[in-house]
């Protein structure tokens, strides 16, 4: 999942983005309305969390922009009043939830990965292959009833090669997908986390590669 932290309180957005990544979440951090609306428009993020009183470009805005472009991206709105009427106008914003500051992370966290399900077509419970198996709650993966260990990108890129259903997914798509913005666009970490993956998966092969294309799972070989 690709989620956007905009948030002016420097150490807020950062431990949200912190505890974010450790449940297996790409995450960027926008400091002010501006960074946050352009990288809202440049990147497809499954979630954005967005603060109300921004400096710069206000939250209101980028909410009520993000809505009207038709995305499919949601916005979990954070602000420092939760009284009824400002959860209500930030709805009519086309926020699609709302969290009064301050917060406990485990809700945030929830309510994260709740949007994150609405942001994508719907997916089945858990994503199955042959004999391989992973559910996207539990982050349990197994095959042939084996549990695999799997690190949070081979976890991601797996989950993202399921959900394709047997279509082709490019390098380019995984690294959008699974690797936040710090990410050098030219590195080949998407090739070797595929590389360790498969290995990891074991025998028979799941994981084609289409040569010029990217990668697929349970397409035809």
């Amino acid at each position: 999942m690709r989620v956007l932290v905009v948030e002016d309180e420097r150490n807020l957005a950062d431990a949200i983005a912190r505890g974010l990544r450790k449940r297996g979440m790409a995450v960027d951090v926008a400091y002010d309305g501006n960074a946050g609306h352009e990288a809202a428009f440049v990147t497809r993020y499954d979630v954005v969390i967005l603060d109300r009183d921004l400096p710069g470009v206000h939250g209101d805005r980028i909410c009520a922009d993000l809505a009207a472009s038709g995305a499919l991206t949601r916005v979990l709105m954070l602000t420092a009043s939760g009284t009824v009427a400002d959860r209500v106008e930030g709805l009519q914003l086309g926020a699609d939830d709302y969290l009064a500051k301050p917060f406990a992370f485990d809700e945030l966290v929830a309510r994260v990965q709740a949007l994150g399900r609405r942001a994508t077509p719907a997916a089945p419970p858990v994503l199955a292959v042959a004999d391989l198996e992973l559910d996207p709650a539990r982050r349990v993966v197994s095959r042939g009833g084996v549990p695999l260990d799997l690190t949070n990108k081979e976890f991601g890129v797996l989950a993202e090669l399921l959900k394709a259903r047997g279509a082709v997914v490019s390098s380019e798509e995984l690294l959008e997908r699974v690797w936040d913005a710090n990410t050098d666009p030219f590195t080949t970490i998407v090739r070797v986390t595929v590389m360790t993956l498969r290995k990891k998966l074991g025998d028979p092969p799941l994981i084609d590669t289409v040569v010029g294309a990217g990668y697929r799972v349970g397409g035809d070989s």
